[in-house]
């Protein structure tokens, strides 16, 4: 068998930046994905996603943004690509029943960690709103937490750009290859795929919407996959108030509906149209079983339910549509711990829909475990055993 220092299963958003840290650092490498990431299969996909400093899932997520956006840029400087644009996030919200962002008191956290770690913001009334971002037609009721660095990353080409600078430093991948399954000992972490088998040190396994599938049933049940649909609507009428520089990401905790919505301004200018999507939670699925089309009826229903109601200057006409996977334990949380029976085995499943934000730092964290076992940041909050006594 060929022997590593370290393996990483899964190249998407976590694994891309776990190998080019390990790489960055000298050390030798193997990554392995089923598919040639950047791929649309996984979660790792759809043009943009949401970055945000203050975190309302819990205070233990700000550090890691706040250490994301450092690597960002220290990535854009080494690869030349511009991957991250910082255009402002308004999160609407207000205490009347809403749909929750993935946890109670979201506001209210996100507000809290802005102030405890000093993150610039406004808090808006809903004239404010009004005033500054007309197209959001929000309740006397509602208010805004405006964060200046919010903004949005490209998650294809932050793969991308990960994958390109650690095969220059060295690293080793292997695209369009299957993990069978893995094996640890006192002395090794065996990998088996549908071309071989492998030995390491120390394995991290990053497998996204596959990892059920890699673990025991015991450890595979906190993880529930889901479909999530993605809408690119026309707009109607001038593209400047939906440019970036006119036009924050937003996060909209509804009145009156079971999900939120979350979007993004024009950031490919007028005919590519503008993004916004819903999460839903009804039923799971698999990577093998999802239908990833998204149909007319998707669409139509998307519009009439959750954005002809709430923004002006969208058209009903749906320009581009596509699923992705969200991979969710029962309370939202991240699992980044070592395997319950072996130290030499990380498993990370930092997803549950808002994962992609934090993958730099939890990439160089990762390094810094399979290097010498210090990860520079506290993962106790990311306790395996937490997810496994949660109850949905």
């Amino acid at each position: 068998m060929k022997r590593f220092p370290t393996i990483v299963l899964g190249l998407g958003a976590m694994g891309s930046a776990a190998l080019c840290h390990l790489a960055r650092k000298g050390k030798r490498v193997l990554g392995i994905d089923r598919y040639s990431p950047p791929h649309a299969y996984g979660s790792t996909h759809g043009d943009t996603r949401v970055t945000r400093l203050a975190i309302g899932e819990g205070g233990e997520y700000t550090p890691l943004a706040i250490r994301s956006h450092e690597l960002w840029r220290e990535l854009e400087r080494a690869t030349g690509k511009r991957l991250l644009t910082t255009n402002g996030g308004l999160i609407i919200s207000s205490s009347a029943e809403v749909a929750h962002c993935h946890v109670d008191g979201f506001f209210a956290n996100t507000l809290a960690a802005a102030e405890k770690y000093g993150i610039a913001h406004e808090v808006l009334d809903a004239r404010d709103i009004r005033r500054r971002f007309p197209h959001f037609r929000v309740a006397d009721d509602e208010r805004g937490y405006l964060e200046r660095d919010a903004g949005f990353v490209r998650p294809e080409e932050c793969v991308r750009a990960h994958l390109a600078l650690a095969e220059e430093l060295g690293a080793e991948i292997h695209r369009g290859e299957k993990v069978i399954g893995f094996d640890a000992s006192e002395r090794e972490v065996t990998v088996t795929t549908d071309r071989g088998r492998y030995a390491a040190d120390k394995l991290v396994v990053v497998a996204g919407p596959w990892l059920p599938s890699l673990l025991e049933a015991r450890l595979a049940r906190p993880f529930a996959v889901y479909r999530q649909a993605l809408f690119w609507f026309d707009i109607e009428g001038p593209i400047a108030p939906w440019l970036p520089e006119h036009s924050p990401i937003f996060i909209w905790e509804l009145q009156g509906r079971k999900q939120g919505i979350y979007g993004f301004p024009a950031v490919d200018g007028p005919r590519g149209g503008v993004k916004i999507a819903t999460e839903s939670f009804a039923a799971t699925t698999t990577p093998d079983d999802v239908s990833r089309e998204v149909d007319e009826e998707e669409k139509r229903a998307m519009y009439d339910d959750y954005v002809g109601p709430f923004i002006s200057g969208i058209s009903r006409t749906c320009v581009k549509a596509l699923s992705c996977l969200y991979t969710v334990t029962p309370h939202f949380g991240f699992v980044i711990d070592t395997h319950p029976e072996s130290e030499r085995v990380m498993v990370v499943s930092a997803c549950s829909g808002h994962g992609f934000k934090h993958s730099p730092a939890i990439g160089e964290a990762l390094a810094g475990w399979a290097i010498d076992g210090e990860t520079g940041i506290d993962l106790r909050p990311f306790a395996f055993k937490r997810v496994l006594t949660e109850k949905a």
